[in-house]
């Protein structure tokens, strides 16, 4: 399973990269507004950082609703750097647009996926990526991973590559159950990430191992 952080923040970044296991990075404008980059270019340039400090597939989002307008945005986000993958929203112009892209060998990602029929419509356009928010349906009590269980399914039964990216990753049993039920990528925060290492025998583990070696030196 490929690791995205989810973020805009530079130096969460940049320690998944360093971390050594950072596949990819998701953003969005919700994200960017909270990092405080606000305006086209500024947002342009912040795009352009992130694809300086990652090896892997960065998700730029368009802002415009209607299918020309995600072109144009589209078109000019993917110029900016092989790594970037257009982000587009599932709607019926988000559907065309993916298929426009698509048929150019442009990287796309199919963001707001609640349903599996989204998702079946996402692969049928040829969708890069497509993005199940499964922390957003927990918040209404609706199972999210049941959610990417039918996807997986649906995908297996007839070959479909589009990645099924477990995004609204909330927590490190999130990534897990993701891992287990088959998701292609997961997509969170830095600390459920890091979650994953902590274990406390682990930590008693090293004390009585660097305990033990200084009793004999």
């Amino acid at each position: 399973m490929k690791f995205f952080i989810d973020t805009a923040n530079l130096d969460q970044i940049k320690e998944a990269q360093e971390f050594g296991i950072l596949d990819g990075v998701t953003t969005n404008p919700s994200l960017m507004a909270k990092e405080g980059i606000t305006g086209a270019e500024n947002i342009i340039n912040h795009y352009k950082t992130i694809c300086d400090i990652v090896d892997g597939d960065v998700s730029a989002e368009v802002i415009a609703t209607d299918f020309d307008g995600m072109v144009r945005e589209g078109e000019s986000l993917a110029a900016l750097n092989p790594q970037i993958v257009v982000k587009l929203p599932m709607i019926a112009d988000g559907v065309k647009a993916c298929k426009y892209f698509s048929d150019k060998g442009i990287k796309t990602n199919m963001t707001l996926v609640f349903s599996a029929g989204q998702a079946l419509l996402a692969a049928k356009a040829g969708a890069t990526y497509m993005s199940p928010f499964i922390g957003r349906l927990d918040d209404i009590s609706t199972d999210g991973l049941g959610l990417i269980s039918e996807i997986r399914l649906i995908y297996d039964n007839y070959g479909y590559e589009t990645q099924i990216l477990a995004a609204s990753v909330r927590h490190t049993m999130h990534i897990m159950d993701c891992a287990k039920i088959g998701a292609d990528v997961m997509t969170g925060p830095l600390s459920a990430i890091k979650g994953l290492l902590k274990h406390p025998l682990t930590d008693i583990g090293l004390a009585q191992f660097l305990a033990d070696y200084k009793k004999g030196n």
